[in-house]
């Protein structure tokens, strides 16, 4: 769900933000006068949303840290293993493991004319059917670099994930290893260090906080892979594909691209 101008109005009070929901929004506190500018538009999950919209006002630290706790316990609750009197699995219901053949793969990937220059990001989505894959494209940024294109794919990939009901793993693949390795291990220790590093500045921190973020959320229903770009890889070539129409269409809403074969759009 991308944030929008009214949601703005139901979660800022007094034109600002408390500590708690700038964490969420990977922003500083006190946030910054153009704090709106630089969320609007970004996309985040139903939940955060219902967090930022539950924390506002001038509530005390304390407060707000409570709030946080017990919008926890609830999702845990409604998330709870299925009770031991309901009725048990027929013989044709098969009992599903992690260890079955993901029935969903994201292929993502980024592109940019200069770096930094016009940036846009594709994923091509693979379900049962692997023959019609889900091509989207978008977030493109008049000025943005590879890493943030490929950071904001990734991004995609796992809200997308979030949002897939089935029982087995999602596989996201990225040619990225910068943006995988930032969400999936680096950010780790940048978070215990206070998001800083030894040397210089964390580039892209917002994106990556909000990202590892939902990573951590999903490790036991995500694996994140690296998949060499420009190799052949189907999948890649897509998303590398989606990745370039969203500069050459100025798409900042990821789109659906309608296709008759894949041999068109390859």
């Amino acid at each position: 769900m991308r944030i929008t101008k009214e949601l703005l109005e139901l979660i800022s009070h007094s034109d600002t933000l408390n500590k708690t929901q700038c964490e969420l929004l990977g922003l500083s506190h006190p946030p910054s006068g153009d704090w709106r500018d630089e969320v609007l538009d970004r996309e985040l999950t139903i939940g955060d949303i219902n967090l930022l919209i539950l924390l506002r006002g001038t509530l005390a630290f304390v407060a707000q840290k409570q709030i946080l706790t017990n919008y926890k316990k609830l999702a845990e609750f409604h998330n709870q293993p299925v009770a031991k009197n309901q009725k048990p699995k027929t013989k044709n219901q098969q009992p599903t493991t992690n260890n079955q053949k993901p029935t969903l793969e994201i292929y993502c990937d980024g592109a940019c004319q200069g770096n930094p220059g016009k940036a846009g990001s594709g994923l091509a989505i693979y379900g049962k059917d692997k023959s019609s894959p889900v091509l989207l494209y978008g977030d493109y940024h008049p000025k943005g670099t590879n890493n943030t294109a490929e950071l904001n794919a990734l991004y995609k990939a796992l809200l997308l994930a979030l949002e897939y009901e089935g029982d087995s793993k999602v596989t996201i693949l990225s040619d990225s290893k910068y943006s995988i390795e930032c969400i999936t291990t680096w950010a780790y220790g940048w978070k215990s260090n206070g998001w800083k590093k030894r040397n210089g500045e964390i580039k892209n921190l917002d994106k990556i906080k909000l990202a590892h973020k939902l990573y951590h959320e999903l490790k036991g229903k995500v694996v994140i892979k690296h998949v060499k770009g420009h190799s052949g890889v189907e999948g890649n070539e897509l998303a590398d594909r989606m990745a370039v129409k969203a500069i050459k269409t100025q798409a900042t809403i990821y789109k659906k691209h309608d296709y008759q074969s894949l041999t068109e759009v390859l």
